[in-house]
């Protein structure tokens, strides 16, 4: 790998980050107004319908067809759950205290991927579990002041994400990148397409344009990282995932006044640490 392509890797998936975070800051901006439902209905429904264009304009149909459909269903049924926890937590805590809990996600991956995948578990495996569970606790400080219940939802988020990864690496060679990129959201489409009619409050123009913009933004993040992992191995270029959490940090800050707690950036740090050993642990052993 030539060190110009790492480092354009590098930069896409930093970019990428920055892409996915401010999604979820405009989808906390829009939610003083609309349903949660709503927006997660925009987030999966544009995303499917820009991916579904660009695909359909290159003449990929194939990607309509996977190989294995009900995977394909449930990976993006916990994808769904991943986005319904955090933008039903983002509504009443921090953007960056969600988006830090939810980046357990790489530590369970290992647990979840020894157990279903039967991959090698070890004890560093354990101490990064353990770790990353001392930094939600410190984010969410169970005992030291009044638990915020919306906490736990981006916890429920982490271990969606866990099996949403797992069930990504199983189908990794077995159905086509294009095939899984669509049906990411395609599912969770479909069903939000159902759901939010209870929901639905008609949106103004400039909340119309806002929840399109959403979708196009999921679809550029996700995009953005797959020509990122192109260019890049993803053993080189998982630590960089860890931007979105100084994204949603910086985004909190900047759009929302939320001030970062010393709770936060001491247990943001730990999972980062817990992630990055984790990653560590993986690489030594491929």
């Amino acid at each position: 790998m030539h060190n110009s392509e790492l480092l354009r890797g590098i930069a896409l998936t930093t970019i990428a980050c920055f892409v996915l975070a401010g999604m979820d800051a405009l989808g906390k901006h829009l939610m003083q107004n609309l349903h949660p439902t709503q927006v997660v209905w925009a987030r999966y429904t544009f995303h499917t319908i820009l991916v579904g264009l660009v695909f359909g304009v290159q003449h990929h149909e194939s990607f309509l067809m996977p190989r294995h459909p009900w995977l394909q269903i449930v990976r993006g049924l916990c994808l769904l759950g991943v986005t319904l926890g955090m933008y039903f937590a983002i509504r009443t805590i921090p953007l960056a205290d969600a988006t830090a809990i939810m980046f357990l996600a790489p530590v369970l991956v290992t647990l979840l991927a020894g157990v279903l995948l039967k991959e090698a578990i070890t004890l560093l495996h354990w101490l990064a579990l353990v770790l990353g569970f001392g930094g939600v606790l410190m984010i969410v400080q169970p005992g030291f002041t009044a638990l915020e219940p919306a906490m736990l939802l981006p916890l429920g988020s982490a271990a969606f994400l866990a099996f949403y990864f797992v069930i990504t690496r199983y189908l990794k060679g077995r159905d086509g990148e294009r095939t899984t990129l669509f049906h990411t959201t395609a599912s969770g489409s479909i069903l939000m397409s159902v759901v939010v009619i209870g929901f639905w409050v008609e949106p103004s123009v400039y909340e119309w344009l806002s929840l399109i913009i959403i979708g196009l933004l999921g679809a550029t993040g996700h995009l953005l990282l797959i020509r990122a992992f192109h260019l890049g191995e993803a053993s080189s270029l998982s630590p960089y995932l860890n931007a979105q959490i100084v994204a949603a940090a910086l985004y909190s800050v900047w759009i929302f006044d939320d001030p970062l707690s010393p709770g936060f950036i001491a247990g943001a740090s730990l999972i980062v640490f817990a992630g990055l050993l984790t990653w560590k642990q993986n690489r030594s052993t491929e």
